[in-house]
């Protein structure tokens, strides 16, 4: 079976996201989306808040699995699940360049190889970080967002 795992802390999780998972569904039997904790982060949004509005994003698609992972390398959770790959978007030239130097690392370190995708047209300059910032401005980013994403961002920042 080919599997692959998708990383991220989805905080939240956007349209672009969802693109590169869709995409990797394609390309895989199976992928893993391995949902980061982070503490050095402050997140929005808690562990259990991101897992629960990514599983309810990819319920639909088939061999799509979404797990919390924290606390240790990214290859260890590669090895335990039988990975193969690491699937990442990427968004341009800076993503590239923070990216490649952990890929490298994950190949020498395991064997794993990692999969760029470029981000998808209209979405590329898009991050969760940019979102949350417009959205507590008052902005509309509901466009970039799926649409109960939006009312959990929305109602976040409510509180």
């Amino acid at each position: 079976m080919r599997r692959c795992v998708c990383p991220g802390s989805f905080d939240p999780v956007t349209l672009g996201h969802l693109d590169v998972i869709n995409r990797a569904a394609r390309l895989y039997d199976e992928v893993v989306v391995a949902v980061l904790d982070n503490p050095a982060k402050h997140s929005l949004f808690s562990l259990q808040e991101r897992v629960e509005l990514l599983t309810e994003q990819v319920r639909d698609l088939g061999g799509v699995r979404v797990m919390p992972f924290g606390g240790r390398l990214l290859v260890e959770l590669c090895e335990q699940v039988d990975a193969q790959a690491i699937v990442k978007g990427l968004r341009g030239e800076v993503d590239y360049s923070y990216e490649l130097p952990m890929a490298v690392m994950n190949r020498r370190l395991t064997g794993v190889e990692t999969l760029f995708m470029p981000g998808e047209p209209g979405l590329n300059e898009v991050s969760s970080s940019l979102i949350k910032e417009v959205a507590r401005y008052g902005g509309d980013v509901s466009g970039l967002l799926p649409a109960a994403v939006w009312a959990a961002l929305t109602a976040k920042l409510a509180d």
